[in-house]
């Protein structure tokens, strides 16, 4: 038995994690999210004014849109100095190191602070069978590392990593394939239960990503599958569930109700969704209607329909609320205490990515709830397209980076250094 002040917490009651136990009569703390003593606390006087600094940068959106571009050209070009530049700053803002070994530092300061840590090797896109096992490879080497560390729950993965994006999208069409494509498609198949197979018996979970539209149905069967083979006694694999989708609540019942047919344990991560822009465009070039909400209002409402569900039914569904609305985490918290759900029960989650939201993240791991960060981590060149997306999915336009640049800036002010 853990003393009642041992920070740490788990995504399973069979993971050989420590856990942070709640007397039934413990009264529960509020969570206070504009904290920033708390949200900060990790972080030293000059990382504040170094985070001040680059937020300010990010804050304005077209900074973020030429600098990017130029950022890519010049390590793609092997420019001097170009690749340390980038490390030196948003790298080592949004990522936990280029190696396992090398991400070990952020891993246990986080821990430190009662926040977990969720792995995700950052290559994306891969096209050749050789750069696929050396993706599976990092993988399996991210689930070993996971399973001799009690802050490492989980390791995330993508599908593209593993596979051609026109292997998926075939897939995905029914579209008959080449003698080439089914041997292709078999050694994904292989990929992935290996994967899922060391998860399992590591007793690690695996988040699997969502990507586009026109790829998902090839992921989806693939996700399905490994959940019916390996969720039978708790939740290994979990799905993604993108709310900004019309049909993903429905998706989202049905593979619930599946789950309790077949006996399995649902897994599911809800998100939002990262490929609004793309998924638009491409639904009018090509003239079917837009698979995406009509606006943020449908987003939000999905979502949280999304997390009153999978609540409502946490013994059954495994989720974790992967997103950075406060509004969101708020739904989930008073969705937990008033079904009085221990807060770090194993099926209900929180997380945020690594550099972002640290007022949601650190709030909610000193309120006693099972929250962790998204790290990414792998060689700068390798991570620099997340990079890029990081950078210009949260500048000023949509809000993320003003509240991020706000918070810092109270913090400052609360410490005197401003």
């Amino acid at each position: 038995m853990q003393n009642l002040g041992e920070p740490a917490k788990q995504f399973d009651p069979s993971i050989k994690k420590a856990v942070m136990m709640f007397s039934e009569t413990e009264e529960r703390m509020n969570v206070d999210f504009s904290d920033t003593r708390i949200a900060f606390a990790q972080k030293s006087d000059p990382e504040l004014r170094k985070m001040a600094w680059l937020f300010g940068l990010m804050n304005k959106p077209w900074l973020v849109s030429v600098g990017s571009k130029l950022g890519l050209k010049a390590v793609q070009w092997n420019l001097p100095f170009a690749e340390s530049a980038v490390k030196q700053t948003i790298f080592q803002q949004f990522c936990g190191g280029t190696t396992l070994l090398d991400s070990q530092r952020s891993i246990n300061r986080l821990f430190e602070h009662s926040v977990l840590t969720i792995l995700d090797y950052g290559a994306e896109a891969k096209e050749k069978e050789e750069d696929f096992n050396i993706t599976m490879n990092e993988v399996i080497r991210g689930i070993d590392f996971a399973s001799t560390n009690a802050s490492v729950p989980v390791v995330s993965t993508k599908i593209t990593g593993m596979a051609r994006f026109g292997l998926l999208e075939k897939v995905s069409t029914k579209e008959t394939l080449t003698p080439e494509e089914e041997k292709e498609y078999s050694n994904l198949k292989k990929r992935i239960d290996s994967i899922c197979h060391v998860a399992r018996e590591r007793g690690v979970a695996l988040f699997i990503d969502a990507e586009e539209t026109w790829i998902q149905p090839a992921i989806d069967e693939l996700v399905e599958t490994m959940m019916t083979r390996y969720n039978t006694q708790r939740a290994t694999v979990y799905a993604t569930f993108q709310m900004y989708r019309t049909d993903r609540l429905n998706y989202l019942v049905d593979s619930y109700a599946k789950a309790k047919m077949n006996n399995y344990i649902l897994g599911a991560k809800l998100v939002r969704g990262a490929y609004m822009e793309k998924e638009r465009r491409r639904a009018a070039e090509m003239g079917y209607p837009s698979p995406i909400q009509p606006d943020k209002a449908s987003t939000d409402r999905d979502f949280n329909k999304a997390v009153q569900f999978c609540i409502n039914h946490y013994e059954q569904i495994a989720s974790c609320n992967a997103s950075h609305n406060l509004a969101s985490c708020e739904l989930q918290i008073k969705l937990i205490d008033e079904k009085k759900i221990p807060r770090n029960h194993p099926h209900v989650n929180f997380c945020q990515l690594y550099g972002m939201s640290d007022h949601l993240t650190f709030n909610l791991a000193a309120a006693g709830f099972n929250v962790g960060k998204y790290v990414v981590y792998g060689p700068v060149r390798e991570v620099l397209p997340y990079l890029i997306r990081r950078a210009e999915e949260n500048t000023a336009v949509t809000g993320d980076m003003s509240r991020e640049y706000s918070l810092v800036m109270q913090e400052m002010q609360r410490r005197e250094l401003v």
